[in-house]
């Protein structure tokens, strides 16, 4: 799940980014408003969330916000800022924010706050993907195989969730990293491969399928019930 970070305090950035990364999500992380506009104009996958500072420069939170508003992105919004008085939140909320947070915050009260507005956009309200007998909860992050838990690494489980919302779908590498990694990260050359090694151990071989010279799919197991 690929998110946009927009803020302009270096230390604040990265916590939040490596924060968010070790929780699995993909972060790409922009230091002003026209940056930001940029990367939501650019990135064709989109993005599930925007974590959004008020004050930056170039171009000011808010009228980003107003912006992504105007244009009728759907992406949820979540305003992060240290103006606290009551007309703020007020006019950020009105202006399309889904949520406000003000700093300094806890990052179990961020996480917290990213869980509901992601549940509030899932498709489903259980926010689970996958089949019968695989099945992954996008809040929870629990993983079950055949029934059992399954314990993933942060990387592992971007992966398998790339996947399995393109069921049957083969995704290249490419697609694949830009779901797991968020920009800057450093990306050897053969991450997909030991991901895709790591999940087969713990899954089961044959269920990532490799399509030579394109890429890798999920593949329903003999029997299976989808």
């Amino acid at each position: 799940m690929r998110m946009l970070l927009v803020e302009d305090d270096h230390m604040i950035g990265l916590a939040l980014q490596r924060a968010l990364q070790d929780d699995g999500y993909s972060v790409d992380w922009v230091l002003d408003g026209a940056a930001a506009r940029l990367a939501l104009e650019s990135t064709d996958a989109g993005y599930a969330l925007v974590l959004l500072d008020w004050a930056l420069p170039k171009l000011s939170g808010i009228d980003l916000l107003g912006l992504i508003r105007q244009r009728q992105l759907g992406v949820p919004v979540l305003m992060l800022t240290a103006r606290d008085a009551i007309e703020d939140r007020v006019r950020g909320l009105d202006s399309g924010a889904d949520d406000y947070l003000v700093k300094p915050f806890s990052l179990e009260e961020l996480r917290a706050r990213i869980r509901t507005l992601l549940r509030r956009g899932a498709a489903r309200p259980e926010a689970c993907i996958g089949f019968d007998w695989l099945q992954l909860d996008l809040l929870t992050r629990r993983v079950r195989f055949h029934g059992s838990d399954v314990e993933l690494t942060a990387r592992e489980f971007a992966l398998l969730r790339a996947l399995l919302q393109s069921p049957g779908v083969v995704l290249t590498r490419a697609q694949l990293e830009s779901g797991i990694y968020g920009w800057g990260e450093e990306v050897s050359s053969n991450a997909v491969e030991f991901l895709i090694h790591g999940l087969r151990r713990k899954l089961a071989p044959e269920v990532i399928e490799n399509v030579r010279g394109a890429g890798w799919r999920i593949v329903p197991l003999p029997g299976a019930e989808q």
